[in-house]
């Protein structure tokens, strides 16, 4: 009996060690795989997943590669693997290129849901999936790229109206920050909402030209290679599809004098100097940006993926609203925290 008792005390002792360790609490972890980091957005981004877990007993892992670059995809891969390899619960990937069809298939074959968040999963890989019906994506929160670069299109239609009117050629410069679907849909979101709006005035249509330069990233100077093309096509106006631009033009026309004091520049995301540009009074104007809500894009990707595991109503499209700020509200957003520094 005396026996029995001690395997009995040892086993209890046992199980509570296990507890404590999170061994046998039940507790399930979400892995969340970004895009990057140690950037301020998806700071913010996993602030918001933590949030998330914490309201609903999850624990979250978080992880991204180093840029977005593709020499930086095999280790995005790579973390994903591990998060299957050590049985997540769910995932939210958002990637940075192609070729995880396999590595979603293991998704799906293990009853793993992946809530895609921000860009999302690509196309082909996604189109793969389904071709194979071994698609596990439940569900997909992100900013619109699209409608939120068409917020941009139309407040600088605003500001640059009159403009456009007393012109015979007005130039419109688009710089795109990457070819990832993300800069595709920014650029393509603002230049046919501007269009559209243009087109429908009798003041400005037939006045006006929209110019594109796309890079494969900030490298090289590639953003202030963009702003000097731009400005030898003559554009008196650019709008900058991310945070990474918007830095790389700021320091070129900080570096140049006047050059660029009648271009006028909107931008997207947040960011120290986005904010310090938007509160100059002088040289060139930053007529304002469209701001990506960072926070709740992680709260909300992990709750549908909570969601996904407890059997709940999944949304399968949450779109993330941006939202407009220039430098009669920045402070406000500052303290919303829809706008970062960083």
């Amino acid at each position: 009996m005396k026996k029995l008792l001690a395997v009995l005390l040892v086993a209890t002792m046992l199980i509570g060690v296990l507890a404590a360790c999170g061994g046998t609490s039940g507790q399930k972890t979400i892995a969340v795989v970004a895009k990057g980091e140690s950037h301020a957005f998806w700071q913010s981004v996993k602030a918001g997943a933590e949030a998330a877990g914490e309201k609903y007993g999850y624990k979250i892992t978080f992880r991204g590669p180093a840029s977005e670059s593709a020499k930086d995809l095999p280790s995005q891969m790579e973390m994903v693997q591990t998060a299957l390899s050590n049985n997540a619960s769910a995932i939210v990937l958002a990637t940075i290129g192609e070729g995880f069809v396999d590595l979603l298939t293991q998704a799906k074959d293990s009853n793993i849901p992946v809530v895609q968040f921000d860009s999302g999963i690509w196309a082909n890989d996604v189109a793969a999936l389904d071709a194979a019906d071994k698609n596990p994506l439940v569900a997909h929160v992100a900013t619109s790229n699209y409608l939120a670069a068409g917020t941009v299109a139309e407040k600088f239609f605003e500001a640059l109206k009159a403009d456009i009117a007393a012109a015979d050629n007005y130039i419109v410069g688009v710089i795109q920050h990457d070819e990832t679907q993300t800069g595709i849909d920014r650029a393509q979101g603002f230049i046919d909402k501007f269009a559209e709006l243009a087109d429908a005035d009798e003041t400005t249509k037939g006045k006006y030209k929209i110019e594109k330069e796309v890079k494969p990233g900030d490298a090289d100077n590639a953003y202030k290679a963009a702003l000097e093309a731009l400005t030898e096509k003559g554009a008196s106006a650019i709008f900058m599809t991310n945070e990474g631009v918007v830095k790389q033009v700021y320091d070129a026309i900080g570096a140049a004098g006047t050059k660029y004091d009648a271009i006028k520049f909107a931008g997207y995301d947040a960011g120290t100097k986005q904010i310090e540009w938007m509160k100059k009074t002088t040289g060139p104007k930053l007529v304002g940006a469209v701001a990506q809500d960072s926070f709740q894009i992680g709260y909300q990707a992990v709750e549908q993926a909570v969601f996904a595991l407890e059997g709940n109503e999944i949304s399968e499209k949450v779109d993330i609203s941006g939202a407009w700020w220039d430098a009669t509200n920045v402070d406000e957003m500052i303290e919303k925290n829809l706008v970062y520094e960083g």
